[in-house]
């Protein structure tokens, strides 16, 4: 059986071309683990979807499951969480859930259409259905829930940047970072969020779409609306504005609000993507 487990391209060339040393081995007894979830959860596995992920191992178990088992990081901690408290409502249901050390798996519903957005609509038309299902999905969590606030996920990510190089002046940069940390403090709102929405995270389903891969907080709903813009370079690149204030304007958003946030996540961005710096330099306050 663990001979038989086969891995995803994008997986193996992720660990080979960026991973620690750690990640390599984990790579190594991937294969085990996968059987082992599969025995444990009584699951006949199909071959991994390719090129799959960079960080997990995707692939049908059963007519009606998913079985993933991924590399645990700090932003997807409360995955199973938040699929929970969706229940079924705009993303897909989650029927088991297993962790160790290094590793989280998941045994999920299954999407029988399957084909990412991405690959049925094009941008423009993405972000009517995006806005829909972000409408279906923001709720405040109940009392006691356990996601973290929006504000530890910015911090973590500011810290990252200023720690390194960037192509933006640093004015600029101190200016971009200072206010994503300031914006999740502050709002008021406490919605639960996806904060990874983006049309490869939105898969087919009969009936209509349904979120996969999410990675929880709770703050402000602007949020949610910036990965999907910084998925579209042409129209990012070409009409910076326009296309923040027509996608805030679809889900009833403060356009102005949202192009702060955006501004503040470009400039994060632009670190590790250096296509984005002119966007950051464009929206600018």
């Amino acid at each position: 059986m663990t001979g038989s487990v086969r891995l995803p391209h994008a997986l193996v060339r992720a660990v080979a071309e960026h991973g620690s040393a750690e990640q390599r081995d984990w790579l190594d007894g991937l294969p085990g683990t996968v059987a082992e979830r599969a025995a444990a959860w009584s699951s006949t596995l199909g071959a991994p979807f390719q090129p799959g992920g960079q960080t997990a191992w995707v692939a049908p178990a059963g007519p009606d499951r998913v079985l993933r088992v991924a590399w645990r990081h700090p932003e997807d901690e409360h995955e199973a969480d938040g699929l929970r408290a969706w229940a079924g409502r705009g993303a897909v249901t989650v029927h088991a859930t297993w962790r160790d050390g290094r590793t989280s798996a998941l045994l999920l519903e299954r999407c029988r259409l399957g084909t990412p957005l991405g690959a049925r609509l094009a941008g423009p038309q993405q972000d009517a259905v995006l806005a829909d299902l972000l409408g279906t999905l923001w709720h405040e969590p109940a009392p006691g829930h356990p996601f973290r606030p929006l504000a530890a996920l910015c911090d973590l990510w500011a810290d990252e940047v200023e720690a390194g190089p960037h192509p933006l002046d640093p004015g600029l940069v101190r200016a971009g970072l200072a206010l994503f940390r300031a914006l999740p403090r502050d709002s008021d709102e406490r919605f639960l969020l996806v904060t990874d929405l983006h049309a490869g995270n939105v898969l087919a389903h009969a009936g209509g779409w349904r979120l996969i891969d999410p990675k929880p907080y709770v703050g402000d709903r602007c949020y949610d609306l910036l990965q999907h813009l910084l998925n579209e370079p042409e129209r990012m690149t070409a009409d910076p504005r326009g296309t923040v204030r027509r996608v805030a304007g679809l889900t009833g958003l403060d356009p102005d609000r949202a192009l702060r946030w955006t501004f503040a996540r470009a400039v994060v961005e632009a670190a590790w993507s250096p296509w984005v710096a002119p966007v950051a330099a464009a929206l600018a306050p």
